[in-house]
């Protein structure tokens, strides 16, 4: 009775499946004789990743369908409705902005992301020239864009809009609007238009008085830079190491800042010239010409020299004419040198890069606090140097040359400065004991850093621990006592690269501002970003795209919105430290670390 009672339930079970529900098919497969049920989506289901992405494509490029609710919360519906089809052109992706913005509260997140998102990327699919050209017609209300909400809007709320995108602009690039000569004069050309109409629209007013206090602050900028170049000119790292100029606040580079540099001769002979900093490769051989003809030295008078960069290791780069800011671009212990054709291959490293004579160094009289925290100052000194937008240019716009990521390329260089530093530093202590001290302090500033939230200096120097040359050094290590050997590994954990980085994520996520991130990991993500989809997909733009290269930018704002403070005066010593971290003297030469390394430790096969 059981049996039967089991089977009449499964023959029940049977009969109920080959049922079928609405909204399913039945699918068959060659191979097998039985009819397999497979549910369908329905015009009124869809997959939870299709509504995300519906979402967030509808939330970038505004209401996609004719009928429904807001596309965009805290948005008025317009009425009537947008046609259906996504204007996702540049200069239509600018007419949607604006007429979203016709309807949008004082105060709407929403809005403002979307305004930030084209902002932050416009360069990458709409150049500035062209940008202002449109914002231009939409004022003057000559523009070609055309939509049910926007035809219907009146004049008036049409310039309001325009003139939110032009204050949003000039707030985002307010300290490198004088390098955007041609951007900038627009600017005025608007702002001179505005002007016009303030008499008729009162209501202007008030965003006329803050665009007027930009435009203020941009021109003064200009000239009081131009008056400061003429007295003062801007030291670069390891620039004659000057303990005066080390010692001062670091202030952001732009590509008119002038600087002293030397090129050096075949025969390790030098001229030192005064530079823009964006100059050519032209330029430069220019004032090394006239320098040359000044001293009546023979060697360069007749012949067309040449500009190369030798690096500490003999590598050679010839430079091209048209090279523009070489000098943020250059190694740790590189240097320009002008030479003829014939004499390239004679070209040899500075002597004094290549002999560093070992011996006990200044870092063993310092405390691991001290260098720790002074490393931060000033990492973050260099931190806040860099505009935001020179991360977009660095990874999107780099065919165009260096001028605009001056900041971001010296960040980029002292993070290596400061992994070379590490190794150099344990590879120049002779002494068994005295290294393994040294291990222990690296590893103890490591983690001071870590707790400072600098992970771009937490990252370097586990990095330089981590080098080859350090780490074969099997005897320094084994006399390290075992918690300091727990605490490493659980640090080379956390710079593990698997799983895109996992670790490092997770920890970085939970970090409130303060915060300097290990910043080639954000170059890695904006590079993916850059080269994993396209900016135009039949002639639209990728609003993805453009949102996800925005959301990275507004991460790093969001890093430097509170300011680091840290005592770093509190101990007698803190300018000898504060000296020390910002001139290292470094070897970045492998070859000759590897030769350092087994002189310490013979390799035993």
């Amino acid at each position: 009775r059981r049996s039967k009672a089991r089977n009449k339930k499964k023959q029940e079970g049977r009969e109920k499946s080959r049922e079928r529900q609405p909204g399913e098919i039945e699918a068959r497969g060659s191979g097998t004789g039985n009819g397999r049920v497979v549910r369908a989506l329905g015009p009124g289901r869809m997959k939870p990743l299709e509504k995300l992405l519906k979402k967030q494509s509808s939330l970038l490029a505004g209401p996609r369908r004719p009928a429904g609710p807001p596309m965009l919360p805290g948005l008025k519906e317009p009425s009537p409705p947008l046609s259906p089809g996504p204007p996702d052109t540049p200069c239509q992706l600018l007419g949607r902005l604006l007429e979203q913005l016709l309807g949008a509260p004082r105060s709407c997140p929403v809005a403002d992301v979307y305004l930030d998102d084209l902002i932050l990327t416009h360069s990458l699919f709409l150049p500035a020239e062209k940008l202002f050209q449109e914002l231009q017609q939409h004022f003057l209300g000559t523009s070609h864009y055309s939509s049910p909400c926007w035809d219907q809007s009146d004049l008036l709320q049409r310039k309001q809009a325009v003139l939110e995108v032009l204050l949003h602009f000039m707030q985002t690039y307010k300290d490198i609007l004088q390098e955007e000569e041609s951007s900038f004069k627009l600017i005025k050309d608007l702002y001179l238009l505005v002007m016009k109409d303030v008499a008729l629209y009162p209501e202007l007013e008030e965003t006329v008085v803050k665009l007027h206090q930009l435009l203020e602050m941009a021109e003064l900028r200009v000239t009081e830079d131009s008056a400061a170049s003429a007295k003062q000119v801007k030291p670069l790292f390891r620039h004659f190491r000057r303990i005066d100029s080390c010692l001062q606040p670091r202030v952001a580079f732009r590509g008119s800042d002038e600087i002293f540099c030397r090129v050096y001769m075949p025969d390790h002979s030098y001229v030192t010239i005064r530079s823009r900093l964006s100059a050519s490769v032209e330029d430069i051989l220019t004032s090394v010409s006239e320098k040359l003809q000044y001293s009546e030295e023979p060697s360069g008078r007749d012949e067309t020299l040449i500009l190369v960069a030798v690096a500490s290791s003999g590598e050679k780069v010839n430079l091209k004419p048209d090279e523009d800011c070489v000098f943020t671009t250059l190694g740790i212990n590189s240097h320009l040198f002008a030479c003829t054709k014939d004499s390239l291959e004679a070209l040899v490293p500075l002597p004094e890069e290549i002999q560093i004579s070992p011996g006990d160094t200044e870092i063993h009289q310092l405390e691991a606090e001290d260098v720790a925290n002074h490393l931060s100052a000033f990492h973050w000194e260099l931190f806040k140097c860099v505009h935001e937008l020179e991360f977009v240019d660095y990874v999107f716009h780099s065919e165009r040359g260096r001028r605009e990521t001056a900041n971001l390329e010296l960040l980029l260089q002292r993070c290596s400065e400061v992994q070379h530093w590490v190794t150099t530093e344990v590879l120049l202590c002779e002494s068994l004991g005295k290294r393994t001290q040294l291990l222990k302090k690296f590893i103890r500033i490591a983690m001071l850093c870590k707790q400072n939230q600098d992970m771009l200096t937490f990252f370097a120097v586990v990095l330089g621990l981590d080098n080859a040359a350090v780490s074969r050094l099997r005897l320094t290590w084994e006399k390290m006592p075992g918690k300091f050997k727990s605490l490493f590994r659980k640090f080379e954990n956390l710079t593990d690269p698997c799983r895109n980085h996992k670790s490092y994520r997770e920890v970085i996520s939970k970090m409130k501002p303060p915060v300097i991130p290990f910043v080639p990991l954000i170059l890695k993500d904006l590079t993916f970003l850059n080269e994993g989809s396209k900016t135009f997909l039949d002639g639209l733009v990728n609003v993805e795209k453009m949102h996800s290269v925005a959301e990275k930018v507004r991460m790093i704002r969001s890093y430097r919105s509170v300011l680091l403070r840290l005592d770093t005066e509190s101990t007698p010593n803190h300018l000898q430290a504060k000296a020390y971290v910002r001139q290292f003297q470094v070897i970045d030469n492998q070859n000759l670390l590897f030769d350092l390394s087994y002189k310490l430790e013979p390799n035993q096969q």
